[in-house]
């Protein structure tokens, strides 16, 4: 075999330039105790938590490769729980910064995340319409909720009772009681998408926000408290009764479903709960409602639309709602006595239209206005009223505030903002100095320089709009062209504006530092190009010189300039223009030398190898076409990317070059066989730009998701043959998972109620158990032989032992079937024995008998034992075969299972008592303090007599 030309591997270092982004909510997280100073955002594929309070980026919770779409932490603040654009869901460590827990169930994004009041169980919701709930402590899934039609907004757990509500885009709230898993109630109230929804005043409201203006309130009535307290809805009929307010409902809903709705409910609902709607709070924006959350305390409510303006509002406990009550009345008998002289038959009426409206009980406080669009938002109100809120913005920015509930008009102020770690706006240009240390980025308000090892952003320079750059040759200071035709030169150690030059009348596009780096050329939409020479001029605030430019010569086009580029002898100078064509010409007499044509749309990008033997260009037709230099001739048209090319770089000394596309992907090439050589994956949106170090050892890339990324070059060669193999192998991987996927999203096929769902990963596991039962039967026969070689032969023969059972430690065949088992994770553990085929079903259930005799493992064996029954029961029945197994199968069973009740009830009444010593101990205490407390008072009660005394 001949050698074949070795690619060195590319690899993903880095994610930077990135504060949070827009498709997930932000939350506070508690780290080392500390509450309201860490907060987590997501960060494409993975979730950063930031220090509010110095703006450092303290922890990354490493992703895969999807997108991240929810986040929630856990009520002991010890884990976060993270959704994913592909359905899955992991549990991280906020203490270790490890995901641990996977959970795989849904067919599409993660919409919602809630965990139970103790974080034992876990809600999700998702675009696929279904709700999932997870047992997080044994890792798996418990059941999934069928009924939504569209994907679900938001989930709640009850706190007293085992309920849950949710709501979805299909306009509908659903309660779902959790002991038999069914929906027993639907609010059909909305008519249109309910975005969020909260639950306040003790859980006996429910607040819900949706595509209007309005927050509809809904009272909740429990079975038990009707029985206690028959006469607590009777206020809620007064109130309604107003035929004023009846009308006014009514035509706002305008749907009879609306008031009517808890006429039609039927008695077996009732029998839970019964619901009412209560009116509404109108807010100030007029768009949806994007978010809606009220705090743990249930006191503070919060929401805001599509706008910069977040809405407080504050929920009156009964005694502040009665004092109100109280002083309206007041007053109504006050405003009687002046206006009437008669007096008393009219004070009677107010006191009887002084009645209690949505508004006495649910007062807006004040308004938050951010910087920039809000995206998502969390907030923690102390107990001495301080509130803290911050917000994800769409700008790239997390912006936290405070207000003082305790003040009757609060004002928020802002108090911390993160913004040095990124841009404002999507990054249109990117350059390496010459030392490959710095990286310049620079974007519509700003240019940031950044050192490649740390990632640290160290200078910041306000700009116009930039759209291309490069490092002035020396490294001491920088160019950017702009969108208005300008020329910004900065320096670099002060960070100062030198000089604005109008260089073009339309937007500058391009710019290419001459070979001898004495100048540069650029190329603007004025049908231009122009030539500049670095030169030194005197500076009017100092006696030094300061480095400025000036223009050469001008070359005029008859269409809009793209793209610049010199040869590396600084011979030819080609430009890329608006007719779709790459015209060449000679730089010293700009006479025209070669035309190269063929693209159907504008070349937006080209480079010239370092030879200068080959031209590379990248258009918006999606090809990219190799040309030689010498005769204008087209070597290859390689078709490159999904949609349009966006940039191109050559690799220094090499014909290997860079694409970057709007399809997300950035892609390696060698010009000389025109061969695909990898594909750098990570970006979730179009590529903008990319920049190759001088060494060609690093690359860093921008995107409109607003990350910057840095990608290294590694000692590992690449083989071709071996990663296409591995490309097909991702492929086929990706079609495992959506093969049972229903062409419409939504649709069932008879409906798969198991919380998982088919992965490579339970593919995997599913034969490894095959594996492993094969491995057995295979033992187990020669076992057998073994020992009848051993009974011919009347001495004992030496059996040769099984590599595979030597590696595990000489474990005999049923015990390496148990370790298999006891490897599977247990979220996967149900859909890999649904994988399994029925053949192996029989050696397994022999094997369960074994392991439960043994009495070990005992809960993880009876989950295998009945979920195997469950699913395969109508051929385990139907089988004789298998019939005196199941016998014994049931006798061992339920004394081990009993066994295990035993010693987990000996372990619960031994905690018990010490819960009851600990509380016996505490309540010494707590007397002793209340005797001291009395005998305070005593004194104090004693000298207030004596001083009575002494001044009487």
């Amino acid at each position: 075999m001949g050698l074949t030309k070795q690619y060195l591997r590319y690899v993903p270092s880095a994610v930077f330039g990135l504060i949070g982004s827009q498709k997930g909510n932000i939350v506070f997280v508690t780290l080392r105790g500390e509450k309201g100073r860490y907060v987590a955002v997501p960060a494409c594929e993975h979730v950063f938590i930031w220090d509010l309070r110095k703006g450092e980026k303290i922890l990354i919770l490493q992703g895969l490769k999807q997108e991240v779409t929810c986040l929630c932490p856990s009520p002991d603040g010890l884990h976060l729980a993270v959704g994913y654009e592909d359905g899955s869901i992991r549990i991280f460590s906020l203490l270790s910064g490890e995901g641990n827990v996977t959970f795989n169930g849904h067919r599409a994004a993660v919409t919602t995340l809630k965990y139970d009041q103790l974080g034992g169980r876990l809600a999700s919701g998702s675009k696929d319409t279904d709700v999932i709930v997870w047992d997080v402590i044994n890792e798996s899934g418990l059941y999934r909720l069928k009924g939504h039609k569209d994907a679900v907004t938001q989930a709640l757990f009850l706190r007293e009772k085992n309920l849950l509500v949710t709501s979805g885009k299909d306009t509908m709230v659903k309660w779902w009681d959790l002991d038999n898993q069914h929906c027993f109630k639907t609010m059909v109230g909305h008519r249109t998408e309910v975005w969020g929804l909260v639950l306040v005043s003790e859980e006996k409201r429910l607040i819900t926000g949706a595509a209007d203006s309005e927050l509809r309130a809904w009272d909740l009535a429990y079975l038990q408290e009707q029985i206690e307290d028959p006469e607590e809805p009777n206020p809620k009929k007064i109130r309604e009764s107003s035929p004023r307010k009846q009308e006014r409902l009514e035509a706002k809903d305008g749907d009879s479903g609306m008031d009517g709705e808890p006429e039609t409910d039927e008695t077996p609902e009732d029998r839970i709960l019964s619901c009412k709607k209560a009116g509404s709070i109108m807010r100030q924006g007029r768009d949806r409602v994007v978010s809606l959350a009220v705090d743990k305390t249930g006191r503070i409510l919060a929401c805001h639309g599509t706008d910069s303006v977040l809405e407080v509002f504050c929920v009156l406990s009964k005694e502040e709602v009665q004092k109100k009550m109280d002083k309206k009345l007041k007053k109504a008998k006050k405003k009687a006595k002046l206006n009437s002289s008669q007096g008393e038959e009219e004070e009677e009426d107010l006191e009887v239209n002084v009645e209690m409206t949505l508004q006495d009980e649910i007062q807006r406080m004040t308004n938050i206005k951010a910087s920039s669009k809000i995206k998502s938002f969390d907030f923690i109100h102390s107990p001495q009223g301080e509130l803290k809120v911050v917000f994800l913005l769409q700008n790239n920015l997390v912006e936290l505030y405070t207000l003082n509930t305790s003040l009757a008009a609060p004002q928020p102020s802002r108090t911390n903002r993160v913004f040095v770690g990124g841009h404002r706006s999507d990054v249109r240009t990117l350059s390496f100095s010459s030392d490959n240390i710095a990286v310049l980025s620079a974007a519509a308000e700003s240019v940031k320089i950044w050192n490649r090892s740390t990632l640290q952003c160290i200078r910041t320079m306000t700009c116009e709009y930039a759209l291309c750059s490069f490092f002035v040759p020396g490294d001491r200071q920088v160019v950017i062209g702009t969108k208005t035709g300008k020329l910004q030169l900065y320096d670099l150690a002060s960070g100062d504006l030198l000089e604005t030059i109008d260089a073009h009348h339309g937007a500058l596009w391009a710019v290419s530092l001459s070979p001898d780096q004495r100048g540069f050329v650029t190329g603007g939409a004025d049908k231009s190009v122009k030539f500049w020479d670095f030169e030194l001029v005197k500076d009017e605030n100092s006696s030094q010189k300061r480095l400025s430019v000036k223009q050469t010569r001008t070359l005029q086009l008859d269409e809009d300039v793209l793209c610049v580029s010199y040869s590396p002898n600084q011979k030819l100078l080609a430009v890329s223009l608006l007719d779709c064509t790459v015209k060449i010409f000679y730089v010293d007499t700009l006479k025209f030398f070669l035309s190269l044509y063929g693209h159907k749309l504008p070349v937006i990008c080209m480079d010239i190898s370092y030879d200068g033997a080959l031209i590379a260009t990248g258009s918006a037709d999606r090809n990219v076409k190799i040309w030689g230099l010498d005769f204008g001739d087209c070597h290859k048209s390689l078709f490159a990317h999904d949609d349009s090319v966006m940039y191109l770089r050559f690799v220094p000394k090499s014909h290997l070059f860079f694409t970057a596309g709007k399809d997300h992907k950035i892609k390696q090439w060698d010009a000389d066989k025109f061969e695909h050589i990898q594909t750098l994956e990570g970006h979730h949106q179009e590529v903008w730009c990319l920049a190759v170090s001088p060494s060609g050892d690093y690359i860093v890339s921008s995107s409109h998701d607003k990350s910057l990324r840095l990608w290294e070059r590694t000692r590992e060669p690449l083989i071709l043959e071996e990663e296409r193999e591995m490309q097909r192998e991702a492929e086929y991987e990706e079609g495992v998972a959506k093969e049972d996927q229903p062409a419409v999203p939504g649709e069932t096929e008879g409906g798969s109620y198991f919380t998982g769902k088919k992965t490579i990963e339970t593919v995997k596991a599913a034969e490894r158990i095959m594996e492993a039962i094969e491995l057995y039967r295979e033992e187990t026969a020669k076992m057998k032989e073994h020992r009848a070689i051993c009974k011919a032969a009347g001495k004992e023969v030496p059996l040769p032992v099984n590599p595979i059972l030597r590696a595990y430690g000489n474990i005999s065949p049923s015990a390496y079937v148990l370790e298999i088992f006891k490897g599977i994770k247990s979220s996967e553990l149900e859909e890999s024995l649904l994988v399994l085929p029925f053949s192996y079903v029989p050696d397994i259930l022999k094997l369960l008998n074994e392991f439960i005799q043994l009495g070990s493992d005992i809960e993880l064996l009876c989950r295998c034992l009945f979920f195997l029954l469950r699913i395969h029961f109508g051929q385990i029945t139907s089988n004789q075969m298998l019939v005196p197994v199941i016998e014994k199968l049931k006798e061992t069973t339920i004394s081990k299972v009993r066994q295990v009740q035993d010693i987990i009830g000996f372990n619960m009444a031994g905690l018990d008592y010490l819960r009851r010593e600990c509380e016996a101990k505490s309540e010494v205490m707590f007397f002793a303090e209340a005797t001291s407390q009395l005998e305070e008072k005593k004194r104090k009660r004693k000298n207030r007599r004596k001083m009575i005394l002494t001044l009487t």
